[in-house]
């Protein structure tokens, strides 16, 4: 059944303006040649769409020629802002930008661990708020949060988790209620992977697993270009992944005893001791980044300590290979970043002698920006979704569709 008139100018105009913010700004005459519409039918449109306050010229292309066929049109960037939040366990980050994320303003916060939970909320919440307006008198559209822990896939909240404080939660729940705008929540070792597939090491393969080390180990799994969450969303728990070398075996409510135990930062802190190299962790960056560093840069005993790491990660890059043969993995979070290319060679050479699987290991691009690089992406599908989509075209999002709160301004 064809589509009636107004569905296929609904069509169309979303096909622009997808268009128009990824590769913009663009001439009446390019958007022809990319949509492979009629040029009355991309004069209505761009007509149409400035009408709606959504684009604007902003340019002319070229020197020779001049006149409308020349005007360059651009994506109403002011239009609304999108903010991105990453609460760690001891402080929150905020980057508010516009709609084509530029950044606008930019703010980071310690929490201590001694801080009330109600308290840490305030905090929180009062940076989003001063850090949106120093940003301009746009409304605050998306703001995309990545946290540790669990989301629920079907409610899309965060699931109280045992070692982390309780102000996480309570901290979306109140972001969600007092904003009148869409809040969204992901693990934030998913949303570095989103942001390592759209923009990252991760740019040319749809299938991957992104290894998080950090304080703690985390995996996310992309898998044909979708996020894979699981039933429960602890698909990539793999602090939890029983593996040779440990103490024991982990529980229910404790990772000691499975890979956390042999690759989170304070076992690579121990490790790196005995190989002479103290690194104590610095601002957000967890002490084994520092241990990595030094030892790259000869401190202490550095060649060995580096082999000892890689075949300690080699065993849960092994076990996930094995299981689901992504094909590359990337090393990411500050102990990835710190390790670089040095680091991903030295593992993927010891996983050859361990799995008969062809699996790539590579760096992870974005380090400890990744999360909220990520955030930011999330937010900004958020408004794509509501902003750009036309009455009865909605496009769905990856996550989006995850988001609770108010309706968007």
């Amino acid at each position: 059944m064809p589509a009636s008139p107004s569905t296929a100018r609904a069509i169309n105009d979303r096909l622009a303006l997808r268009l128009l913010q990824q590769d913009g700004p663009l001439t009446a005459t390019q958007l022809k040649t990319l949509t492979g519409l009629s040029r009355p039918t991309v004069a209505d449109l761009v007509e149409r769409l400035q009408g709606a306050g959504l684009i604007h010229v902003v340019g002319e292309s070229g020197a020779v020629r001049r006149g409308p066929n020349a005007r360059l049109y651009g994506i109403v960037a002011d239009r609304a802002l999108l903010a991105g939040l990453d609460v760690r366990t001891d402080s929150v980050a905020v980057v508010v930008t516009d709609l084509l994320g530029a950044t606008l303003a930019e703010a980071t916060l310690p929490i201590g661990s001694d801080t009330e939970g109600d308290d840490a909320v305030e905090q929180a919440a009062a940076l989003l708020a001063t850090t949106a307006r120093s940003a301009g008198s746009a409304p605050l559209h998306s703001v995309g949060i990545g946290a540790p822990g669990l989301v629920d896939p079907v409610t899309g909240e965060l699931r109280d988790t045992t070692g982390l404080p309780s102000w996480h939660r309570s901290l979306v729940r109140v972001l969600q209620e007092r904003l009148p705008a869409t809040v969204l929540v992901e693990n934030e070792t998913n949303l570095a992977a989103v942001a390592e597939h759209r923009a990252g090491a991760a740019h040319d393969s749809d299938t991957f697993v992104l290894l998080w080390l950090g304080h703690g180990v985390g995996a996310a799994l992309m898998l044909d270009g979708k996020l894979r969450r699981g039933a429960s969303g602890g698909a990539g728990e793999i602090g939890f992944l029983p593996v040779p070398g440990t103490v024991g075996t982990p529980s229910a409510v404790n990772c000691e005893g499975g890979f956390h135990s042999l690759a989170g930062s304070v076992p690579l802190c121990e490790l790196a001791a005995t190989h002479g190299i103290v690194a104590p962790a610095v601002g957000q960056e967890p002490g084994a980044a520092a241990a990595v560093r030094a030892a790259l840069a000869g401190e202490g005993d550095g060649e060995a300590y580096l082999g000892a790491l890689a075949d300690r990660l080699a065993l849960g890059v092994a076990a996930v290979a094995s299981v689901l043969d992504p094909g590359l993995v990337l090393l990411s979070g500050e102990v990835g970043h710190a390790g670089g290319d040095a680091l991903a060679a030295r593992v993927s050479e010891r996983l050859e002698s361990m799995s008969p699987l062809r699996t790539g290991v590579r760096a992870g691009r974005l380090g400890g920006t990744a999360v909220l690089r990520g955030a930011l992406l999330v937010a900004r599908e958020a408004a794509q979704d509501a902003l750009f989509a036309p009455a009865g075209v909605g496009g769905p999002s990856s996550i989006a569709g995850r988001a609770g709160g108010g309706p968007p301004p």
